[in-house]
């Protein structure tokens, strides 16, 4: 990439400058009776996370792909903070000499930047900066960096109206997954397909990683539990791109009506199934790290119970516990607090009693253990399980199953079959093998 994606050098000591600120399976993958055969994690795995391949080019990284797509045409953008182009090799001279740096920047500023007119922005979950808790309203509102309105898509304005899409002749995509099927991106992309097919507008998606696209494990969503954290029929980790997973809402006529949203992906390069990747920005405020998004899986199911997952602390979804644990069987420690993207933590300013999962190795497949000892270890009361686990689990099944003192082993069993099903199908829209 040359100097030329610039409009002038003014400009790059000015994205530069902006950027410091802003910087404070596939066909071989296998259902497996003997969960000892399930395929391991081939990356090299760190204290803080997994390695990056930095052969991978991003989506977003191909302007060459997707400018001319939007060139003289009315956009609108599904972003937040973690929708950045890497503008790579950049060179400029100081005290006489030539430097190279990497310059990173939101892919609303780079558009812009481009002279792309961008009408609206639309934001999911968390909002558009990613600065809001779970479960949070976001409102709408300008965005005070470009000026550009905001359409929060989280809240009752789930799906944009007839009237908010007005005008946007093509609309992108560009959000970081983590492939679990109750984190709500995925959820925002199929109301966006919905609309855009409903009102004519193709949509165009910048795919980025699967950070837990190398295994699909857990139960079916059944369709009487559909909700916003689970609107289709897949397992809890679904092993898909933002990209593949768009091809598969599209095959499978999940749309309102059976309709197709007109859909183009803009691909990665170098990128497979079972290529390690690191996050560069955090996906949500309270995934901060590597550790925490191997582990959201498996235990964002303490959402659905009286225990907390780490909400208030610096260790989300990297530890467990609550006050009434035994402190004889659990002896780590943590007391939640107030923070950003937990401002109403559960156990807030109460000291709980727990595990610590942080040196805990790379999960390929999801963990209940841990879920099943905290029940037992609470004396496996009848209000252990509130109804939001349910709507996590997508079926009363596993609920059932923990209550009657299944293993791990054995409730797992009893999704093989489905999980076989499942992946045939999946193959069908896999992008990357």
């Amino acid at each position: 990439m040359t100097l030329t994606v610039f409009k002038n050098t003014q400009f790059l000591w000015l994205a530069f400058t902006i950027l410091t600120c802003f910087s404070c399976g596939s066909q071989n993958e296998k259902i497996n009776n003997n969960e000892e055969d399930i395929p391991k994690h081939t990356s090299t795995t760190l204290s803080t996370g997994v390695r990056n391949d930095k052969n991978i080019v991003m989506g977003a990284n191909q302007y060459e792909a997707y400018l001319p797509l939007l060139e003289g045409k009315k956009v609108g953008v599904v972003a937040n903070q973690s929708s950045i182009v890497s503008l790579h090799s950049i060179s400029h001279y100081e005290n006489g000499f030539e430097e190279t740096i990497d310059l990173k920047l939101h892919l609303v500023d780079y558009l812009k930047n481009q002279d792309i007119n961008i009408q609206k922005v639309f934001a999911p979950e968390h909002g558009f900066r990613g600065k809001a808790d779970a479960g949070e309203l976001v409102k709408d509102g300008i965005d005070t960096k470009t000026g550009l309105p905001i359409i929060s898509l989280y809240g009752k304005n789930k799906k944009p109206s007839k009237e908010q899409l007005k005008e946007i002749e093509i609309m992108v995509f560009d959000i970081q997954d983590v492939g679990a099927r109750f984190y709500t991106y995925i959820s925002t992309l199929h109301y966006m397909m919905e609309a855009c097919a409903e009102n004519n507008i193709p949509l165009l998606i910048l795919d980025r990683p699967n950070p837990n696209g190398h295994y699909i494990d857990g139960p079916i969503l059944e369709t009487q539990h559909k909700s916003f954290i689970g609107m289709h029929p897949v397992p809890v980790v679904h092993g898909m791109t933002i990209g593949e997973y768009a091809q598969m809402i599209n095959g499978q006529k999940w749309l309102k009506n059976g309709a197709t949203c007109d859909l183009t992906v803009i691909k990665m390069k170098n990128y497979t199934h079972q290529t390690s990747y690191s996050l560069p920005v955090k996906p949500s405020p309270n995934l901060p790290n590597d550790v925490a998004i191997n582990l959201y899986p498996s235990l964002c199911f303490f959402e659905g119970t009286p225990l907390s997952a780490g909400r208030g602390t610096e260790m989300q979804f990297q530890v467990f516990g609550a006050p009434n644990l035994p402190s004889e069987q659990y002896d780590f420690t943590f007391t939640p607090q107030s923070n950003e993207g937990a401002k109403y933590p559960k156990f807030k300013n109460q000291l709980c009693y727990g595990k610590d999962l942080r040196n805990n190795k790379h999960l390929d497949k999801l963990n209940l253990e841990w879920l099943i000892e905290a029940y037992v270890s609470t004396g496996k009361k009848k209000g252990f399980f509130t109804p939001f686990f349910t709507k996590l689990a997508g079926t009363t099944k596993l609920q059932e199953q923990i209550e009657q003192g299944f293993t791990y082993r054995e409730i797992r069993k009893t999704w093989l079959k489905d999980l076989e099903e499942y992946d045939r199908m999946r193959q069908k829209y896999l992008i990357y093998k």
